[in-house]
C-alpha cells in the first residue's frame, strides 16, 4: 500500500505539551517538514526561547540550544559565526522576540545575520498566564487588561514584520497565518523560503507566523481560529514585506 502522509523525520516521539488547539504544533510540524525536505536536519541547529515554546528541544529532531529569555537571536548569531556551514534558527513567541528581546531581533536584521527567525505572533502572554503583549490588540482583554487594551495607556500593538522589511540586513520578511489549510501551505513556502536564503547565504530571514491561544484567549479551538482571522489580519495582514530581489 502505497504511503500518503506520514509524520515527518524532523519531530521526535516527544508527545507536546501544548494546549488543545494551540497552532504550536501545526508550526512545528512545518519547520520540521522543510528541514527535512531540504535535507538538513543533520546540520541544522534550532534555539528554543523562553515561552510557551520553551520545550521546543525536545520536539525538533535537530540539535538544539535553549536560550535565556529574549536572547534567542543572539545565541544563534554566536552558532553561525562559530559553525557558518550550519543552518540556524531561532524559534520565539512574541513575549520573547517582541517585548524583552526587541533589540536583538533589530540588530541582529541590522548585521544582516545568516540565520532564520520563526515568530509565532498570538497576541498574548500565552505561558505565564495570558497577560497583555506587546502584539495585543486594541480592545483585547488579558489579565492585565481586563478591560480591554487601551492604546492611551499602554501604547498601540507592534508590527514587527512592518518594522524588520525596513533594514537593509533583513532580506526576506513574511507574515502568515495558520488558520486554515490554504494559510499553513502559504505558510510551509514561506518558512522553505527564508530557509533558502539563509542557505544562499543572504542575509537574514524572518517568517511571522499568527497563531491562536484558546486557553489564554478563553475560546473554543475552533473560535480561536475565527477569532484569528476576523480580529489579527486585519491589524496584522498577510503577506511578503521583503524578498531577496527587493533587499539592497
Amino acid at each position: 500500500m502505497a504511503v500518503v502522509f506520514q509524520k515527518t523525520k524532523g519531530l521526535t516521539d516527544k508527545q507536546t505539551h501544548y494546549c488543545p488547539g494551540c497552532t504550536h504544533g501545526i508550526i512545528h510540524r512545518l519547520v520540521a517538514e522543510v528541514l527535512e525536505e531540504l535535507d538538513v536536519l543533520g546540520e541544522t541547529v534550532g534555539v528554543a526561547p523562553v515561552g510557551c515554546s520553551v520545550l521546543a528541544y525536545e520536539y525538533f529532531n535537530c540539535d538544539m540550544q535553549e536560550a535565556a529569555h529574549g536572547r534567542a537571536p543572539a545565541v544563534a548569531t554566536g552558532i553561525k559565526r562559530a559553525l557558518p556551514d550550519k543552518v540556524v534558527f531561532s524559534y520565539q513567541g512574541d513575549g520573547d522576540l517582541a517585548s524583552i528581546g526587541t533589540a536583538e531581533i533589530v540588530h541582529v536584521a541590522h548585521r544582516a545575520e545568516k540565520i532564520t527567525t520563526i515568530f509565532v505572533n498570538n497576541a498574548i502572554y500565552g505561558m505565564t498566564g495570558g497577560q497583555m503583549a506587546p502584539t495585543t490588540l486594541i480592545g483585547q482583554k488579558t489579565t492585565t487588561s481586563p478591560y480591554g487594551r487601551d492604546s492611551n495607556i499602554t501604547g498601540f500593538p507592534l508590527r514587527i514584520s512592518e518594522m524588520l522589511a525596513t533594514i537593509d540586513g533583513a532580506v526576506f520578511v513574511e507574515r502568515v497565518s495558520v488558520h486554515n489549510p490554504a494559510a499553513i501551505r502559504k505558510a510551509k513556502k514561506a518558512i522553505k523560503k527564508a530557509f533558502e536564503v539563509q542557505l544562499e547565504g543572504k542575509g537574514f530571514g524572518i517568517v511571522e507566523v499568527l497563531s491562536t491561544c484558546p486557553t489564554n484567549w478563553g475560546m473554543t479551538p475552533v473560535n480561536a481560529l475565527g477569532w484569528l482571522e476576523e480580529n489579527m489580519i486585519p491589524y496584522y495582514p498577510l503577506g511578503n514585506f521583503k524578498s531577496p530581489e527587493e533587499a539592497k
